[in-house]
């Protein structure tokens, strides 16, 4: 129970730094702040779900590889892949559930769908070096110093938070779309009223 109440807190901690990375990114390219993400609160999942990800599996290649160059190598080729493929299923089920594209690729070169492409996927590697040799390590040990207690308070807190912000957000984005489908013959200025909500 330890260890999944310790994945828990990862996951709420790098969803929120990848939040920080997509927020500060997009905020500096649009010159204003942009909330990056689908979820109303200040979390991107999907870097919660890739750094679970990469965790579990650069112990796999540990076990097999050791400590060596070879193992870091590995983890990083196999964390690119399968970050990747999370990120194409994720920006797939998005535009299926929702019909709109919550980041769009399609003007970088070797991509594909719009949901992936290479140069992304390159920047994937670097952050799981970067996650695997300084981010981590620090987190880690900060979060296995906590009481075993104060982990499983936290853990059914950020379970319930991201319960409660997952719902509103799927009935916000419905909301919206529903609006701008179903609201075309109302004024411009109700238009925007109606919308400025979101």
């Amino acid at each position: 129970m330890d260890k999944l109440c310790e994945f828990v807190i990862f996951f709420t901690i790098y969803s929120f730094l990848g939040w920080m990375i997509e927020s500060i990114f997009a905020s500096i390219n649009e010159k204003k702040f942009i909330n990056r993400g689908f979820l109303n609160g200040f979390v991107c999942p999907i870097y919660g779900f890739g750094a679970v990800l990469i965790l579990l599996t650069s112990k796999w290649a540990t076990n097999i590889l050791g400590h060596s160059i070879a193992a870091v190598l590995m983890k990083i080729a196999f964390s690119v892949i399968l970050v990747t493929i999370l990120e194409y299923i994720t920006g797939y089920m998005l535009e299926k559930f929702f019909n709109c594209k919550w980041w769009d690729y399609s003007n970088n070169m070797f991509n594909l769908h719009g949901y992936i492409c290479v140069q992304y996927s390159l920047v994937w590697g670097l952050l799981t070096l970067a996650l695997l040799q300084v981010v981590h390590p620090a987190i880690s040990q900060t979060v296995a110093s906590l009481p075993d207690a104060i982990k499983s308070w936290l853990a059914v807190l950020f379970v319930s938070y991201f319960a409660a912000d997952t719902v509103k957000s799927i009935i916000d984005t419905l909301d919206l779309r529903n609006i701008i489908v179903n609201q075309a013959n109302i004024s411009v200025s109700q238009y925007y009223s109606k919308i400025m909500q979101y």
